[in-house]
This record gives structure tokens, C-alpha cells and sequence, in this order.
């Protein structure tokens, strides 16, 4: 379980295939004791496992993760290529502060960047969403992009966004994505399970 609260931006390093499964190669800032090995990080936004970890020159700790065919296959893992950086935050312990929102780290869909305006100090994105994921987004709601927990102002049809402050274009790889890209996005845990509640509510009510 995750925030959605980015400690760090890591860069690719390397990659490579093995038969269906990708291992990524990542270089971060982070202690080497701090990455269990086994345990879980949060890539932009993807919740990948830890199968190796060791320091680097400079001060720089390397650890791998892989990506199977069906997180390559639903989410922006198979366009990132060496030199990408990647929103890393590390599982939720017992006790922490909740900062952002409970996160899992299971992707629900890429959206495109539609638009980007850069309004001075801050930044406005608008984002294109499936139509199975629309109704789980909501105005002044929760939604976890690349990772990083933001609050949707708006949504309009298909379309929805969020207004990024300065400290958040700092501390994330946000800085770097333009109109076209992907992004990957994760609904709230809560309007996921009330949708499904009201789901089985209503074939009930229409059964009887």
C-alpha cells in the first residue's frame, strides 16, 4: 500500500528481456538496506517488486525490478526506455503519516495528456480517459497519476484535471510530460468499491 507521496525520482539505467518478463534497472538516492529485496516499490504509479539491489559509484544505489506481460500490457512499462525518469515511493508502514490517499499501485487504465498549460508557478493538465474508467472520477476527488496523489478540479465528459503546484513539478518527474503522453492512472479505492456497491445493489434491486 502506497500514498501516492513521491520520496524520490529515479532514472533507468538498463533493461532487458527475459522471455516474457522485462527487468528494469533503476538508479536512486535510496539506502541499499531501505529496498528489501522481495518487497514492494511504487514506479510511476506501478506496484513492481524488488528482485535485486546493490550499491553504485557515486553514491547511487541500483536496484532491478520486473515487468510482467500484463503490467506491459496495461500500463505506460513498455514505452520506458534507459534515461526515463520514474516517480519511486516506497510501501505505506504502520503508523506513517497519510499524506496523500490510500494507494495500491494497480493501474486502472493509461490516460493521454490532452493539454498542459503552464500558468506562472503552477501547471493545469488535462487528461482523456477511457470511458470505463470516467464514472470513478470525480470533481474535487482523488486520482493517482505516475504515482503522485493529485486532485482532480474538474471533469468534463471523458476529460478531467489538475492543477500542479510548484513543489509537486519540483519534487516529480511532472516537469517532463507533455501534450501526447501517457500517464498511468489509478482511481480512488473508495469510488471504486462504491461503484461496485451500487452495481450489485442495482442488479439486485432489478433480479427481484
Amino acid at each position: 500500500m502506497f500514498t501516492g507521496i513521491i520520496t524520490e525520482v529515479g532514472s533507468i539505467i538498463g533493461d532487458g528481456q527475459r522471455n516474457d518478463v522485462r527487468r528494469i534497472a533503476i538508479a536512486c538516492k535510496m539506502k541499499p538496506e531501505d529496498l528489501v529485496i522481495g518487497g514492494s516499490i511504487a514506479c510511476n504509479g506501478i506496484c513492481l517488486t524488488v528482485v535485486s539491489r546493490d550499491g553504485a559509484e557515486g553514491g547511487e544505489t541500483v536496484f532491478e525490478v520486473d515487468a510482467a506481460p500484463e503490467t506491459l500490457d496495461v500500463t505506460t512499462a513498455s514505452e520506458w526506455d534507459v534515461g526515463r525518469r520514474l516517480n519511486l515511493e516506497r510501501p505505506l508502514k504502520v503508523g506513517d503519516e497519510l499524506s496523500g490517499h490510500l494507494v495500491t499501485g494497480h493501474v486502472d487504465a493509461v490516460v493521454k495528456v490532452a493539454e498542459r498549460e503552464d500558468l506562472g508557478e503552477t501547471t493545469r493538465f488535462w487528461f482523456e480517459m477511457p470511458g470505463n474508467v470516467s464514472r470513478f472520477v470525480a470533481s474535487k476527488g482523488s486520482v493517482t497519476l505516475d504515482g503522485t496523489s493529485l486532485t482532480v478540479n474538474s471533469v468534463d465528459g471523458n476529460r478531467f484535471d489538475c492543477l500542479l503546484i510548484p513543489h509537486t513539478l519540483q519534487v516529480t518527474n511532472w516537469n517532463e510530460r507533455k501534450k501526447g503522453d501517457g500517464v498511468n492512472l489509478e482511481v480512488d479505492l473508495i469510488a471504486r468499491y462504491l461503484a461496485r456497491l451500487t452495481e450489485t445493489a442495482s442488479n439486485t434491486a432489478n433480479a427481484a
